[in-house]
């Protein structure tokens, strides 16, 4: 595909002229280090001020002409070669990182929440970096502690909580901390009334004096007595009810801070731990306080219940609609259980902007509805993780009113209309959370690690130390008392503060970046596909045209999006629409209905077999999806990321997380959705870019990151239909039976990863003629190790083979051993009966691996003489052969003769005789398959492996009620139900054992993977190498001779 000419502008023909889109122009390097210049500038202008720093610090010095490191010390051997080093080490770090490093600042990239960073932001880290403050304490950063209490400030406003003098904000190092520090909060203000009343009830409680008239409001809001408030009342105050606590006992009693800071020390949560309160008031089991987050929750959310001693079962997931949403109506119930048996809840979290789908819970809603509950007498802090869309509140108006109606004005073209209704909503309802995570490494361009946390009323950051939550906002002091964190950059705090401020947290600075970004971020997926092409894409977010199940319909739409959206540029799109009177038929409406709530798009594809009918297997989709993925990104050291055209991650949609949801995408995919225990994988885009469709070439870049993707999609769909092609094919059985045995069995390979040998095979047969019965006769009992095979002498249909009836179907093969080659060829054996034809497709997989037990087919003859034949004994009369049951994949495949079979009643049922001759089912039990699962197959098996000659096993028995053909999918889970017809001990023999932990799991398309750690190590090993050469040089009086090759070549590929 031709790429656009390096040395055309993609915006040279943009007219009118965007300013706002020139100005955003300006925040950045450029995706092709437009604006190095301009960064080199500000880079000489830090430098520059940092000479002056370090000479003009302290007249005396400057008046001494004191010199530290004089010209003779910078002229010496040892100076010059330890600068070589120093110097061959950065060309070498830089080369590596700049051929390495995964390419952020290009609209290409549209993986993770990563991208190309503001300039500001970069200068301010940079500059901030030399000097290296630490935040923990005012006196080793009094600038960047200011800085840092700014960005507070700056993020209180940014979010308008209503009473900025209260509201207080600081900088963590991510999302995580600021999550962790905001239910550590929460848990400690549910127990600061405990505290508070035990101080009061103690014999010898320091605020017992005050005990019979302090009063405060129940959650209720009618006024009581504090010592008489029962314990449910006392854990759900008012957020503000309990924060006032310190400040009424000012009023009423004149306690001071001070004094009730000292009196409360050895009764604060923070000292005495949650258990002990616990205990004082009786808290029963079970009655633990809990939190409620989305099941599209952040990782970091069951760490922090662990973390502050929750525990991550007390993080209770609430399900999400079809859109990824919170269900308010689950949440409500969850909530309305916990009232019922009163059980306290710290926290309702809302996510604003999930990091997978780019949801946003709405969160007037999840407001409104704790209004409802505190009316009742229950509270609990609302949080809202907006570690991702904390900053597009950049895109709202500061009085909070939709901006509908918005028009290119004089300042030019801020596109925010893509933003839909109830996400502008839910970021204007930010103003009356009680705390907020909010991410500026994330949306506000801006390096790591810069993450935030702001509360509505700062009082509450006092509860997370040993203090009392009296202070307001005021003077300057160190920040490190408060939160998680200890020592921390202020690097970051002037980072976030610059760009802040140069930028602008309203909707000319930031809203407008946002806005650009978020208004190209989804039509390409939502109409990627055609009905002709090999896949189809599917959004997440279905199409407003899916709601009619009509197939034109929704294509009709597609091309709508295609000629009306990716065709054109945004300044177009809004100049087409000028002139369109009816807002539904405006683009911008349909524009708006696309994609997520902000710019994360969650996709799935799907392919078509070459008859056009869609693929219905799961595993296979999400195999498509791995291999497209794989191409579109770098994940081992031999990956060029200059040659990677586009950028995509992936995700999971597991059935556990997403219920309904995970099952109505798959549904629109047309997948199996009876299958709810495979996940389904889904691809993700994150768009951060402003630039990838604002060139003046109707949307060229943007369509052209389209084709390439069609591209490479297209050639992994040929994989996918190679892999499930059912054609007839070579087709190999380990021979089971005595050489003197009228008949043999016939154990089928399996390999899952080809449609046509994905299934599990017993026949019972017997040569069709003296020849062949001979040749195996010699073979079986004197191979040892070696495995007697019956390969298929054509390419045949095995369902053909296997449907075409017994007894006497014919089937001709070369017998073979594994280390001789074809002993036989074309040997006939004749089809008796078919124990065993089992799918091992997606859908016959069971949920979870067998627990407790590991289970196997158990066929054969039990004994040479009639059913009512005396017990059984070990002796040559016994035939019987165990394959284990693959009941999911990756798996192992373990055969083996039986040594000795011993049933605990001395007897063979009749029923048991007849299950075996059938196809049994045995269990050994004591061996946890899924304990052991997944097997290596890239390694030896342990030496303790438990299928062994020899070993000895207690065996429950069944028949299978399933009968010979169909799936075994819960069968295992059916049997263990009921009474097995009988129990025993079963011995492996050595001869004829198979093993296979290779072959079956082997991908034909899948290369073998290196050791990807150690080829990285190699790659930093050769700074090492060229710090060395460095010193020698350096040694030897010669400077600059960093590459040792002689004549200055350096490999652009390998950097030697």
């Amino acid at each position: 595909m031709p790429r656009p000419s390096k040395t055309k502008a993609l915006s040279a023909r943009r007219q009118p002229r965007d300013i706002t889109h020139e100005v955003i122009s300006s925040y950045f390097i450029g995706p092709r280090a437009e604006n190095l210049d301009q960064f080199r500038e500000n880079i000489t202008t830090i430098l520059d001020e940092l000479q002056l720093a370090r000479k003009n610090y302290f007249e005396e010095d400057v008046e001494n002409n004191f010199t530290f490191i004089p010209p003779s010390i910078q002229s010496s051997p040892a100076f010059l070669a330890s600068a070589a080093r120093t110097k061959a080490a950065v060309q070498q770090t830089a080369r590596l990182l700049g051929q390495h490093s995964i390419p952020f600042w290009s609209p290409r990239y549209q993986a993770h929440m990563c991208t190309d960073l503001s300039m500001p932001a970069l200068l301010g880290y940079f500059m901030t970096m030399l000097y290296n403050p630490n935040n923990v304490a005012l006196e080793a950063s009094p600038l960047t502690t200011v800085a840092e209490i700014e960005v507070g400030e700056q993020l209180c406003a940014l979010f308008g909580f209503e009473e900025q003098d209260k509201a207080w904000g600081h900088v963590t190092c991510d999302g995580t901390v600021a999550n962790i520090e905001a239910l550590w909060v929460a848990r400690n203000l549910k127990y600061y009334p405990l505290s508070v009343r035990k101080a009061m009830d103690d014999e010898d409680g320091p605020l017992r004096f005050i005990s019979d008239e302090f009063r405060v409001r129940t959650c209720e809001g009618r006024l009581k007595l504090f010592k008489e408030m029962s314990l449910w009342e006392l854990m759900n105050l008012r957020v503000k009810t309990v924060l006032d606590i310190p400040g009424v006992l000012h009023d009423q009693f004149g306690i001071t801070p001070e004094w009730l800071e000292d009196a409360m020390a050895v009764y604060n949560i923070q000292t005495v731990g949650k258990e002990a309160l616990n205990r004082h008031f009786g808290v029963a089991e079970g009655q633990d306080g809990q939190f409620f987050v989305p099941s599209t929750k952040h990782y970091s959310w069951p760490k922090a219940a662990a973390l502050v001693g929750l525990g991550s079962d007390n993080a209770v997931s609430v399900a999400v609609d079809n859109d990824a949403r919170v269900d308010l109506d689950k949440l409500e119930k969850l909530l309305e259980e916990r009232f019922d048996k009163q059980q306290p809840v710290y926290s309702v979290v809302a996510v604003i902007g999930s990091t997978e789908e780019g949801a946003v819970d709405p969160l007037e809603k999840i407001l409104a509805m704790r209004q409802r509950f505190q009316a009742r007498g229950m509270s609990y802090i609302v949080h809202a993780d907006a570690a991702w869309g904390g900053y597009f509140a950049t895109m709202l108006p500061r009085d909070g009113q939709d901006d509908v109606d918005r028009e290119e004005g004089e300042d030019g073209l801020v596109p925010d209309l893509s933003l839909r209704i109830e996400t502008q909503q839910s970021l204007f309802a930010l103003r009356y959370c009680d705390s907020i995570t909010v991410d500026p490494h994330k949306a506000g361009y801006i390096p790591y690690p810069a993450g935030a946390l702001t509360y509505q009323d700062g009082r509450i950051k006092n509860l997370v130390t040993w203090t009392s939550p009296y202070l307001s906002r005021g003077a300057v002091t160190s920040i490190g008392i408060y939160g998680v964190e200890g020592s921390k950059p202020g690097a970051s705090a002037v980072s976030t503060w610059l760009s802040n401020q140069c930028i602008g947290l309203d909707q000319k600075g930031y809203g407008a970046l946002l806005a650009e970004a978020c208004f190209t971020s989804s039509p390409l997926w939502a109409a990627l596909s055609t009905p002709r092409d090999s896949f189809i894409c599917t959004p997440f977010n279905a199409l407003p045209s899916e709601s009619s199940s009509d197939a034109k319909e929704i294509e009709r739409e597609k091309q709508r999006i295609r000629d009306e959206i990716l065709a054109k540029s945004n300044i177009e799109i809004i100049a087409n629409d000028s002139v369109i009177t009816n807002q539904a038929d405006k683009t911008i409406t349909l524009l708006r209905a696309l994609g997520s709530d902000l710019n994360i798009n969650a996709f799935a594809l799907n392919w078509r077999y070459p008859d056009g009918c869609l693929n219905t297997d799961v595993e296979e989709a999400n195999y498509l999806m791995e291999r497209v993925v794989s191409r579109l990104s770098v994940d081992h050291p031999d990956d060029n990321p200059t040659s990677i055209p586009l950028y995509l991650t992936s995700t999971e949609f597991a059935y556990k997380d997403y219920g309904d949801c995970a099952t109505n995408f798959k549904r629109r995919l047309g997948l199996d959705t009876s299958t709810t225990h495979e996940k389904l994988m889904v691809l993700r885009n994150v768009v951060m870019s402003r630039l990838a469709t604002m060139d003046g070439d109707h949307g060229r870049f943007i369509n052209m990151l389209g084709e390439t993707f069609k591209e490479v999609v297209e050639k992994e769909v040929k994989v996918c239909q190679a892999r499930n092609d059912d054609s007839p094919d070579y087709h190999s059985f380990w021979i089971r039976g005595r050489g003197t045995a009228k008949t043999v069995y016939l154990s089928y390979r399996p390999m899952f990863h080809l449609a046509k040998h994905r299934r599990q095979i017993i026949l019972e047969a017997e040569f069709a003629s003296e020849e062949g019965k001979r040749a195996y006769s010699l073979l079986e009992g004197n191979t040892g190790d070696d495995e007697i095979i019956l390969q298929t002498s054509n390419k045949i249909d095995l369902d053909s083979l296997l449907l075409a009836g017994t007894p006497k179907t014919t089937l001709l093969g070369n017998l073979t051993t594994s280390s001789n080659g074809t002993i036989l060829p074309r040997t006939p054996l004749n089809i008796l009966s078919i124990l065993k034809n089992r799918p091992l497709n997606t859908s016959s997989h069971d949920d979870t691996y067998p627990s407790g037990f590991c289970p196997f087919y158990l066929y054969g003859i039990p004994t040479s003489s009639s059913s009512s034949s005396p017990p059984s004994t070990p002796g040559a009369s016994q035939l019987l052969f165990v394959d284990h049951i693959l009941t999911k994949s990756p798996n192992i495949f373990l055969s083996a003769a039986i040594d000795n079979l011993t049933l605990d009643n001395g007897q063979q049922p009749i029923a048991f005789t007849s299950a075996v001759s059938k196809g049994a089912i045995l269990t050994l039990e004591g061996v946890h398959e899924a304990a052991l699962q997944p097997f290596p197959v890239d390694e030896p098996l342990p030496g303790n492996f438990f299928f062994k000659p020899g070993r000895e096993f207690r065996v429950n028995i069944w028949g299978d009620s399933r009968g010979p053909v169909g799936s075994a999918r819960g069968l295992l889970k059916e049997i263990r139900k009921t009474e097995p017809l009988t129990r025993g001990t079963i011995t492996l023999r050595e001869e004829g054992m198979v093993v296979d932990v290779e072959k079956i799991n082997r991908d034909p398309w899948k290369e073998t993977e290196e050791e990807r750690v150690s080829l990285w190590r190699e790659r930093f090993g050769r700074i090492g190498k060229e710090m060395d050469k460095g010193s020698a040089s350096g040694s030897s009086g010669k400077s600059g001779v960093v590459n040792g090759t002689g004549n200055g070549h350096v490999c652009k590929n390998c950097g030697e």
